[in-house]
């Protein structure tokens, strides 16, 4: 049974951050306190098919998020922070926040974390999205069929669609092409 963190507290943890400028701690209070926070997990970087439609999904619909009440996106994912970096500059997904978990902590503490060490990935996290308001855990949306599947649940129109039904969704361009490439590639 998938745990339902709604109505808690995100967890406390410190995330190292590698950036250009240097390393420095990350809280998820600077994350989260006094802000409204889309987040969204995936099980790596690269782990394709899908995790690119969920990011960039994400990436697209990042301005009316904005548009409704949203400070930021964050992508959380028990990752090294070269590879999310990486993987951010070959999606071009600049419009998102890319949060390494490397040891799990917060993902464990989500209670989220999966061993997916049989597909050579060890410990990662299940595909899932969430909002957060003042560090609060308002929804979240796991996906119920594990990483190998379509995120049908966790994806960004299924977000804003609880944020506001009515809200106008962009043309979802790159996307749609994320997943023909998907369908050749099969």
């Amino acid at each position: 049974m998938l745990l339902n963190r709604e109505g808690d507290s995100v967890p406390q943890v410190t995330f190292r951050i590698v950036a250009e400028v240097g390393e420095y701690d990350l809280s998820t209070a600077d994350l989260f306190d006094h802000k409204t926070v889309v987040v969204f997990s995936v099980p790596g970087a690269f782990t394709c098919p899908h995790s690119p439609i969920q990011l960039l999904g994400y990436n697209e619909y990042a301005q009316v998020f904005r548009d409704n009440g949203v400070d930021d996106i964050l992508c959380i994912s028990v990752n090294d922070p070269f590879s999310l970096a990486a993987w951010a500059r070959d999606e071009g997904a600049d419009q998102v926040s890319f949060i390494p978990d490397v040891a799990g902590s917060f993902t464990r503490a989500m209670g989220m974390l999966v061993n997916l060490s049989e597909r050579g990935m060890g410990y990662r996290s299940r595909r899932y999205s969430m909002l957060v308001k003042d560090g609060v855990i308002e929804k979240m949306f796991v996906e119920p069929e594990g990483f190998e599947a379509m995120p049908v649940v966790s994806n960004a129109e299924a977000m804003l669609n609880y944020i506001n039904p009515k809200a106008r969704k962009p043309e979802r361009i790159a996307v749609q092409m994320q997943m023909w490439r998907a369908m050749l590639s099969t």
